[in-house]
């Protein structure tokens, strides 16, 4: 269910919609400026997609890279709607890219730029980026459970997926729902399994 990007005009399924809001939300839209951050923004999308699609991580570094340029630009204060679309894109990358790595320093990344998404993203103004932000956390913090010893990461990981089902239940398609509650299932499994295990 992860999303995987999200590109300022495109043109089609539901991230039209929010991205127009995106759009009217953003000063700096429509002059060159603004333009040159877009295309920053969606070549980090053309570059993850490639990534995913190929081996290695050359990539998906180039995306990080991009997407990192473009918060230099698209802050907080100026665009805190683009600010965060960059940010949950930024976290995608991440989090793909340490999936492919060893260590975990890049899914800590991931998990810090979801949660930056979620400062201006809320459930109030965008529900539905905010429900698929929320599933992104909990996917990255249960990659980085599976490295990690203890539970905190995938308590924090169902905290984030019974988050995003309270306000996506009642409009993803089914199917979505249905992904979403098995990973929330996945995780108490493996947290009672960790908690009964000896010395834990």
């Amino acid at each position: 269910v992860r999303l995987r990007g999200v590109s300022i005009n495109r043109g089609a399924g539901d991230c039209h919609g929010t991205s127009s809001r995106l759009q009217a939300n953003s000063p700096d839209r429509g002059n060159q400026g603004g333009l040159a951050l877009t295309l920053t923004n969606n070549l980090g999308n053309a570059l993850r997609t490639l990534g995913e699609r190929e081996g290695g991580t050359e990539h998906l570094r180039e995306a990080v890279a991009a997407y990192r340029e473009a918060l230099q630009e698209w802050t907080r204060e100026r665009v805190p709607l683009d600010w965060a679309m960059t940010q949950n894109n930024l976290g995608t990358a991440l989090q793909t890219l340490g999936e492919r790595e060893s260590g975990a320093e890049r899914l800590r990344e991931a998990v810090a730029a979801y949660r930056e998404a979620l400062q201006e993203w809320t459930r109030e103004r965008v529900p539905h980026w905010w429900a698929t932000t929320q599933n992104n956390l909990g996917e990255a913090l249960a990659a980085l459970g599976e490295r990690e010893s203890g539970t905190a990461r995938l308590e924090e990981a169902l905290a984030a997926w019974k988050a995003c089902l309270a306000a996506a239940a009642s409009v993803w398609p089914a199917e979505s729902v249905e992904s979403v509650r098995a990973n929330c299932d996945k995780a108490r499994a493996e947290i009672a399994r960790r908690s009964a295990a000896p010395g834990s």
